[in-house]
């Protein structure tokens, strides 16, 4: 059974990660803005989802960041896949990329919620710094 000190330990884990993949202000801004009803379902994105999983050493944080994209687009979950577009990109993630995976989840899960995963990323891309991308091979 894991104790206090142990979710403390889980949960600075995740909010590092947090906070490197999707940015200190977005984090800061969501933690500020829970109220207190909210207050535990950020703890436990942050324990468990960020500190739990994204910490695993199985996945690189651009593949999470890939699978991210597609699950958000096929769940229609639109500010979500705007914070982890924006995450991919600084997982080294390319616009190419992101690109590919949402054309791909247009076959998928459906054209209208691909038509809205490109509407939604466009702008978190448009809204983030320029990301060089790599010369094509």
């Amino acid at each position: 059974m894991t104790n206090d000190s142990s979710h403390r330990d889980t949960y600075d884990v995740g909010l590092r990660i947090r906070r490197e993949v999707l940015g200190d202000a977005h984090v800061q801004r969501s933690l500020d803005d829970a109220s207190e009803f909210a207050r535990p379902i950020q703890e436990l994105v942050t324990e468990y989802a960020w500190g739990e999983v994204w910490s695993r050493p199985g996945l690189a944080r651009r593949e999470r960041s890939l699978i991210n994209i597609a699950m958000l687009t096929a769940l229609n979950r639109g500010h979500e896949l705007q914070g982890h577009v924006r995450g991919a990109l600084r997982n080294g993630v390319t616009v190419s990329e992101i690109q590919e995976v949402l054309l791909q989840t247009a076959v998928y899960v459906g054209m209208p919620a691909a038509l809205e995963a490109f509407r939604l990323a466009e702008a978190a891309i448009a809204d983030s710094p320029r990301v060089e991308e790599p010369a094509q091979s």
